[in-house]
């Protein structure tokens, strides 16, 4: 896997500490500022929609322009947001500032997914992203328990001060080791669903896997007209792929935004208790996404056949238990493993349907995942009052089993294998 890989894993890792670390921040944050549990899982949702209106804008924007210019601009901006966030008393700036750190983020994050389609080989491409992803699930693991750890001894804004200096740590990474090298044109995916895809440059020839690519200059995704990457979003796969990522995204951000208030109000544990609960949920996500780095080229459809059925038996059980300490311990890992898996698959279908759109395809996944981080959050908020705190995992659970019949074996489907 080439360098650069693991440098942005390493800035989705800081950014995406920040946009899972409200799990563990919420019942401090809501404390702190006078504000319900309710309203304080919104920041989440006002992280999404920052993410939803990002995405697409900034890859517009960016698209020809280097992706070190780009790359660095949107960290920039993020440490700012987050500098913004630690010093404000005020929830309206505090949403504020995340909605702006998470602008940037979709403006990285959409890049950093478009690039991995001009350093890597077509069949290679879902563990390229699975290396990427890395930097959300180690952000899991380690980041925001750590995040929740820190708001705990010193409050929820030493939390964003960490994540500030990480992310100008990671600024500082990107800016100096992201190369512009000079080489030939990104490889397109033919999608075919359940088998292998191929790689094809320009002139038809194999792409090599050495081959080097074009990451000083967007000089080559100019020749695709803006208008051209829009009209890829008419075909039937890619739109089925980016709902169904705003489906299984959605039950996994209503679940996970309110799981410190499940694990201690629900569940009856001790607050102390709730970084280690988001670490084993975190760690269940790295396997998930191992997996599907491994899957999801070749057999995709075989973890969305397996894989969504699951998690819709899952958050249905732990709903049903949610009083239960056991079923706290013995659920987040599994749920973790499932979400991001069945997750990880769909980021890597929805960016080989979208071979048409090599600036835009990023931001199309971006878009389709936040959309599912702001609906959910809201809908599980909504259910607290009727069901208390099941109803955020029960609500998990709805969304889960739309995704699932969706993705259901039908004679259309086995033939398209």
């Amino acid at each position: 896997m080439p360098v650069l890989l693991y440098v942005l894993a390493v800035a989705v890792f800081a950014q995406g500490t920040s946009e899972f670390v409200l799990a563990g921040l919420v019942p401090g944050i809501s404390t702190g500022l006078g504000i319900s549990i309710a309203q304080a899982g919104y920041l989440t949702s006002g992280f999404a929609v920052g993410m939803v209106v990002g995405a697409p804008l900034m890859a517009a924007l960016g698209r020809r322009l280097p992706p070190r210019w780009t790359l660095s601009a949107s960290l920039a901006i993020f440490v700012a947001a987050h500098v913004a966030g630690a010093l404000t008393d005020q929830f309206a700036v505090l949403l504020g500032s995340r909605f702006v750190a998470a602008v940037a983020n979709a403006g990285f994050l959409a890049v950093a997914l478009s690039t991995v389609t001009l350093i890597v080989p077509a069949g290679r491409q879902a563990r390229a992203l699975a290396a990427i992803l890395s930097g959300t699930t180690l952000a899991l693991i380690a980041g925001v328990p750590a995040g929740a750890f820190l708001g705990e001894i010193w409050g929820w804004r030493s939390a964003l001060w960490a994540i500030a200096g990480v992310s100008a740590l990671a600024l500082v990474a990107v800016a100096v080791l992201t190369p512009g090298r000079p080489g030939p044109r990104a490889p397109h995916v033919e999608p075919r669903a359940g088998a292998e895809p191929r790689a094809r440059v320009e002139s038809g020839t194999q792409l090599e896997p050495h081959a080097q690519v074009d990451l000083g200059s967007r000089a080559s995704h100019a020749r695709v007209d803006l208008a051209a990457e829009l009209g890829t979003l008419r075909s039937p796969d890619l739109l089925r792929y980016l709902v169904l990522g705003v489906l299984v995204n959605g039950a996994t951000f209503c679940a996970f935004t309110y799981l410190a208030p499940i694990v201690t109000d629900g569940a009856g544990l001790g607050a102390s208790l709730v970084p280690v609960v988001l670490a084993l949920f975190g760690l269940g996500a790295f396997a998930g996404v191992s997996a599907a780095g491994r899957l999801a080229d070749a057999h995709g459809h075989l973890v969305l056949g397996i894989g969504a059925p699951a998690l819709v038996a899952g958050w249905v059980l732990w709903a049903a238990l949610v009083a239960s300490p056991s079923a706290v311990w013995m659920l987040a890992p599994v749920l973790g493993a499932l979400s991001f898996a069945v997750g990880g698959t769909l980021i890597a279908r929805s960016m080989a349907a979208a071979h048409g759109a090599p600036t835009m395809g990023g931001a199309f996944s971006t878009v389709a995942l936040n959309l599912g981080a702001l609906v959910g959050p809201v809908l599980g908020g909504l259910a607290i009052g009727p069901l208390g705190l099941a109803g955020p995992l029960a609500v998990s659970a709805a969304l889960a089993a739309t995704a699932a019949l969706w993705t259901a074996p039908t004679p259309a489907r086995r033939a398209a294998r």
